[in-house]
């Protein structure tokens, strides 16, 4: 989940060369999203309550019933909320950032600050302010056994997801005529656009594909702790910037890399040490990182002129 939602944070980073502070917010808003869609798709009372969605009625017997109803299932809610919170993306890089693209730095920094906090508060006030239970959508299926070690179907899902949506994005940005031109702006802005190539668009894409891996992590994160919450995303959001930064931030691969360390190194300390120090040993490894390597274990060395 760390690497999904550090994706996130090192694709803005690459572009404009700020942090995106509101990312975890929307991180949070892809799992109310998901709760949203899950609830509509499969709870009866929900549908019986609201008559504008009776025609739901029909088809939520077949999300419910079998492998086949449960793959659509997962396709639909993961699809709405990438696309939900993609869109919410753009709309923030658009109202939020685009206006203070040429302030100095400090003033898109207070701005996602600012976006962050309305957003939390927005989900407070319009939803609830306590937590809600999630529901695993894979409860039934058997956890495997390996090595004596049983690992949960939840968990594989999520790694490999996790890692077929990093060799996409790699593909995307290093193959694709768009990924080429995002990459040209990340190098020189104005370079970029003397050459022909639409900088508002390769922006507006980094902050529409950012925001909907975030969505992928909120979904997962509520299937596996079981219950979301307006203020959920914080410490992950958190995390995965460390992790942006001990891969390399900036570099995809680097973030991918910094989230699978930083939570191996998480479930190392959770089962040797104890759960209670697993964020302190977390926060450590950054400092190591950022003393011996400061540019992150994927990132380049910058040689300054003199």
């Amino acid at each position: 989940m760390y690497a999904l939602i550090a994706l996130g944070y090192t694709l803005v980073y690459g572009i404009l060369l700020m942090i995106n502070f509101a990312h975890s917010e929307l991180f949070m808003s892809g799992a109310f999203v998901g709760l949203g869609m899950i609830t509509m798709l499969t709870n009866a009372d929900f549908i019986a309550r609201v008559s504008w969605l009776s025609w739901l009625a029909p088809a939520q017997q077949f999300f419910t019933s079998g492998t086949l109803g449960l793959i659509v299932l997962f396709a639909i809610v993961f699809l709405v909320a990438m696309v939900a919170v993609g869109i919410m993306g753009v709309v923030i890089e658009r109202v939020a950032y685009r206006p203070l693209r040429h302030a100095p730095r400090l003033a898109p920094l207070i701005s996602a600050v600012g976006v962050s906090i309305f957003l939390q508060n927005a989900v407070l006030l319009w939803i609830s302010s306590s937590q809600l239970p999630f529901p695993d959508l894979l409860h039934n299926a058997q956890a495997f056994q390996v090595a004596g070690v049983s690992i949960s179907v939840l968990k594989v899902v999520i790694v490999a997801s996790a890692i077929g949506l990093m060799i996409a994005l790699d593909t995307y940005v290093s193959r694709t005529r768009m990924g080429k031109a995002m990459r040209a702006t990340s190098q020189d802005r104005e370079a970029a656009g003397l050459m022909g190539i639409d900088i508002n668009l390769a922006i507006m894409l980094a902050f529409f594909i950012g925001p909907a891996l975030g969505a992928v992590a909120g979904i997962f994160s509520g299937m596996y702790y079981g219950s979301i919450v307006f203020n959920m995303g914080f410490l992950p959001g958190m995390k995965a910037f460390t992790a942006a930064v001990i891969g390399g931030i900036g570099n995809l691969r680097g973030a991918m890399l910094g989230g699978f360390v930083l939570g191996i190194v998480e479930s190392l300390a959770s089962g040797y040490i104890s759960t209670g120090y697993k964020d302190v040993i977390a926060f450590a490894v950054l400092i190591l990182v950022l003393i011996f390597r400061p540019g992150g274990l994927l990132g380049e060395s910058v040689v300054e002129k003199v």
